[in-house]
């Protein structure tokens, strides 16, 4: 024997024996639980509070960990990476204080001219590889 479960979507066959839980599974009417949203927003609010709580901690272990830090950098005159950045612009600033012009590239050794010079030879090789009559087109 089947009872009927009736809902907003209009009566629903269950089996014998079958619970209101099985009717909401199918799509039945949900059982209202009138503190719901209170029950939603103090849970809410409980997760926002362990989260800021969270974040105060590990904001105080990172700010014991810059102390210990800063001790070392000072044990050993080591300057934070910010500090060696900050000298190098300001460096860079000093020198092109009195230059109209952005600073200079430097040149490494062993750049600039010689190296025409060897694409040349290396030319010079292949044309001598070559029969005479290619040579002498290439030659002109």
């Amino acid at each position: 024997m089947q009872s009927i479960f009736c809902s907003r979507q209009g009566p629903t066959l269950l089996p014998k024996g079958a619970t209101k839980d099985m009717g909401k599974m199918l799509g039945g009417d949900e059982e209202k639980d009138p503190d719901a949203a209170k029950k939603e927003e103090e849970r809410q609010e409980a997760l926002r509070q362990q989260e800021e709580e969270r974040k105060a901690k590990y904001a105080k272990m990172e700010a014991e960990r810059e102390v210990m830090r800063q001790g070392i950098r000072d044990k050993y005159g080591i300057k934070k990476k910010e500090e060696k950045e900050a000298e190098a612009q300001a460096a860079l600033e000093a020198n092109a204080e009195g230059s109209l012009t952005r600073p200079k590239k430097a040149i490494p050794p062993g750049c600039g001219d010689e190296e025409e010079e060897e694409e040349e030879s290396i030319l010079d090789t292949v044309i001598k590889y070559l029969p005479g009559p290619l040579q002498d087109m290439f030659k002109k």
